[in-house]
């Protein structure tokens, strides 16, 4: 991977399981890079940038978790309950932009409506900012939860807390792993005029209840007597361990980059 990114930058952008695939990425190759020196790791406001100097490359994560530029964009206060995006506006992202605070018009729309605003915008930008020849694009689809254990027959009321085997139903479909996003995905790909790689990792992820941080993740506020006392109740059933599943998503990737 890291001769094959010799004089090459990477750029991973997205929300917080972009970067999970991002930090991933970083340490599967770091430890190929015994000198210290020779490699080193930044982060200025929503870029983080990983720099392996004797391969002239760098792989990067840029934190946009809409693509599209919203009220979300702060790379550590983001926690918002209503989230907005501004139609049309991948440009400020492009150029490392954020989510300015004047008067505006707020239209609430579908989810598929939404994703499918924010898809269009990408692969506009795509065809006119970026040479098919010299930089590849992929667009990685949803990532699963596991939320609702009654979804692969556990018992109710649970959640991935405790799980430590994946789901053996081959034809096994979480209800929060939306059929209708994946079909937006498909039709927009279909229309786009720059080629975009999709990178598939819904179906695999969803056999795996087994592999989310659950409890063993950074806590951002103090667990109160009564979480503490129902784990299910503040296990996170969203990201991943690593390392763990997001491996095999760069590991898909490489498969798909330089065997495409």
């Amino acid at each position: 991977m890291l001769e094959s990114l010799r004089g090459k930058r990477m750029m991973y952008v997205g929300d917080s399981l972009n970067r999970g695939q991002y930090v991933s990425m970083v340490c599967l190759v770091h430890r190929l890079i015994p000198n210290e020196s020779a490699k080193s790791m930044e982060t200025t406001g929503s870029l983080t940038v990983f720099t392996a100097a004797d391969y002239n490359a760098t792989i990067e994560f840029y934190w946009a978790p809409f693509l599209l530029e919203s009220n979300s964009d702060d790379a550590v206060i983001h926690r918002v309950s209503d989230r907005i995006v501004r139609r049309g506006s991948i440009n400020k992202h492009g150029r490392h932009g954020s989510f300015d605070d004047e008067a505006k018009e707020i239209v609430e729309v579908s989810t598929e409506d939404a994703y499918r605003m924010a898809m269009r915008s990408m692969m506009r930008w795509a065809r006119k900012n970026m040479d098919p020849r010299t930089t590849r694009v992929f667009f990685t689809s949803m990532s699963p939860t596991h939320a609702k254990s009654g979804d692969w027959g556990g018992e109710p009321g649970k959640n991935c807390y405790n799980e430590t085997t994946p789901i053996n139903n081959a034809t096994y479909w979480g209800s929060d792993s939306r059929r209708s996003i994946m079909q937006v995905i498909g039709e927009e790909f279909g229309k786009s005029k720059y080629p975009v790689t999709l990178l598939n990792i819904t179906q695999l992820s969803n056999y795996r209840k087994d592999a989310h941080t659950s409890i063993y993740k950074k806590q951002w506020s103090p667990l109160t007597a009564e979480q503490l006392a129902n784990p299910v109740s503040y296990a996170d059933c969203t990201h991943w361990c690593l390392p763990g599943l997001q491996d095999t998503w760069n590991e898909l990737l490489f498969a798909k980059l330089f065997y495409p």
